[in-house]
């Protein structure tokens, strides 16, 4: 028996659904590790198909296409080098897991299939998985490998039973989102696992953008003494090769240099940046457009598109109405320079007037109200969808939370586009980005180094400028008060009277709520954007159109 394993983990960026792609990457990172002198490759949760796969496990063509992938990976370990640890679906009868698989010599020699199936959030594995039984531990080479498949680690049972019947390393295979300071929180639940079971604990993760998802990879080992003994990088790819030896009854991985740990909106700016890069890449788009208003979303919208594509894959357009005042036109023009873009202007009082004449007799006799101020944003919104036709690029809208929360966004209007990098980001965050990237430089960051958004987009009253001396506040509490009431309602799902209690104003909050409450139908009309939340809008949150509950009770 062999008191030496070195185990590589493959912290891979799959391509949903285009398995002969993710065959292509893990071969790749098996030949790296081979290189490194790895006796066995792990990558993530269903590293063959892309997770979540969500319904297209429900095609058996899918399926069978991911086997032959299996097959083929299997038949490459006959060359003598590393054995794999792959995932994908396993259809077993009328049965359908979730499974991992260890393959080596050529063959698959374990299967196990997961147990814990999350039904929460973002997740629906119940639907369209079956159960797996408690599993016990694989046999590799002489070690015996207590193998686990994300959710299967988030509950101390599987690994308690992987532990009492003999295994010698908790490896757990992942496809676990991104939430801010979620890492913490992974980190800080395998301490409990290694304390429950006294065994060593790896996680290996994806790392990629899929649609409203983003994995962040930092794929990580605890030792049995708890000690972090190797960190892989956030938001990058990468193959790491960890070195192990039996000290006693105990496996113990040699401690590595630990990649560093993002901060909160370093973190939060490369979910942005990964997300968008992945949706526009892996969807085939040529680039993205966006309309550019000299306003604070568009400006921060604009330097991610940049720092994710390249300037040359990001045009804006300027689309001034009588309202638009000469500073927005200026801070416009100025960020697009700064970020290296074309910025053109196309004017959309033409758009106005052709409107106003068609409605004019509809119209006669009642006042100019919001009415006005909605053509004038579905008026930009056709045009951008317009351009978007003609030349391929998708839209980019750049709504923020705060907005979507309480329907200060127009349907048809400034909700037209493909995705949007600040869906699941409140106002006041955005402010922070803001001033945290014309500070930084993001590593990876396509765009250019210092200054990319002038001071004056972010220190001025934000407007929609849809009439004369119009901003926000005239319609809507400060954006930091309510954005702690939106978090209390959103993401701590508080009554109204909790949140009273908690000091704020009655009336205000009432007033939010209801705002919140009455804009369910706009989000459902939304377009995808990056979850950054525990409780993003979509898949996280979905709440009735016709509701009638009052929400005062604590």
């Amino acid at each position: 028996m062999s008191d030496t394993l070195r185990i590589a983990l493959a912290q891979l960026n799959p391509h949903e659904g285009q398995v002969r792609h993710n065959l292509a990457n893990i071969r790749r990172a098996r030949a790296e590790a081979a290189r490194q002198g790895a006796d066995l490759v792990v990558t993530p949760e269903f590293s063959i198909a892309g997770y979540p796969a969500e319904d297209l496990v429900r095609k058996p063509a899918f399926v069978a296409a991911c086997e032959e992938v299996l097959a083929e990976l299997a038949a490459d370990t006959a060359d003598g080098g590393p054995g794999l640890i792959v995932g994908g679906p396993w259809a077993d009868g009328d049965k359908l897991y979730n499974g991992a698989f260890l393959l080596d010599g050529g063959k698959i020699i374990a299967r196990r299939a997961k147990h814990e199936l999350p039904n929460y959030g973002v997740f629906d594995d119940k639907r369209v998985f079956d159960q797996g039984p408690a599993p016990g531990p694989v046999s590799f080479r002489g070690f015996r490998l207590g193998l686990l498949i994300c959710e299967d680690w988030w509950f101390p049972a599987v690994a308690e039973t992987l532990a009492e019947s003999g295994a010698e390393i908790l490896l757990s295979v992942n496809g676990s989102p991104y939430e801010v300071d979620k890492h913490e929180k992974r980190v800080a639940l395998a301490v409990h696992r290694v304390v429950e079971t006294g065994l060593p604990f790896v996680f290996c993760a994806q790392i990629c953008g899929q649609d409203e998802l983003v994995f962040e990879g930092a794929s990580f080992v605890l030792n049995p003494d708890r000690s972090l003994a190797v960190q892989m990088p956030h938001f990058a790819e990468a193959v790491t090769v960890t070195e192990w030896t039996r000290e006693g009854e105990a496996l113990v991985c040699t401690p590595q240099p630990l990649a560093p740990e993002p901060g909160r909106l370093e973190s939060i700016y490369h979910a942005m940046v990964l997300g968008l890069r992945d949706y526009v890449r892996k969807n085939g788009f040529p680039g993205v457009i966006l309309g550019l208003s000299g306003g604070i979303d568009s400006a921060i919208s604009a330097a991610v598109a940049v720092d994710a594509l390249g300037a040359p894959m990001v045009r804006t357009f300027m689309l001034p109405s009588p309202y638009t005042s000469q500073d927005s036109l200026d801070d416009a023009a100025h960020c697009a320079q700064l970020l290296g873009i074309s910025c053109d202007s196309i004017s959309i009082e033409p758009a106005m007037q052709a409107f106003g004449s068609a409605l004019a007799p509809v119209f006669a006799g009642r006042q100019a109200d919001i009415t006005e101020e909605n053509i004038q944003s579905r008026s930009r919104g056709l045009i951008l969808m317009a351009i978007s036709n003609k030349l391929g690029h998708m839209v980019l809208t750049t709504g923020n939370k705060s907005e979507m929360s309480v329907g200060y966004a127009t349907l048809y209007g400034d909700m037209c586009g493909g995705y949007s990098v600040l869906k699941d980001v409140y106002k006041t965050t955005v402010f922070e980005l803001c001033h945290w990237r014309n500070a930084n430089h993001p590593a990876g960051a396509l765009g250019p180094a210092g200054m990319v958004i002038p001071e004056r987009i972010i220190t001025k009253p934000p407007s929609a400028e849809l009439r004369p001396n119009q901003t926000d506040q005239d319609s809507l509490p400060p954006y930091d008060m309510l954005d702690a009431i939106l978090e209390g309602l959103v993401e701590g799902e508080q009554s109204v009277d909790a949140l009273v209690a908690g000091g704020h104003d009655r009336a205000t909050v009432l007033r939010v709520w209801k705002l919140l409450d009455r804009a369910e139908y706009k989000r459902r009309q939304a377009p995808p954007g990056v979850k950054i939340t525990p409780r993003a809008f979509g898949r996280d949150r979905r709440y009735p159109i016709t509701n009638g509950f009052t929400n005062l009770i604590s």
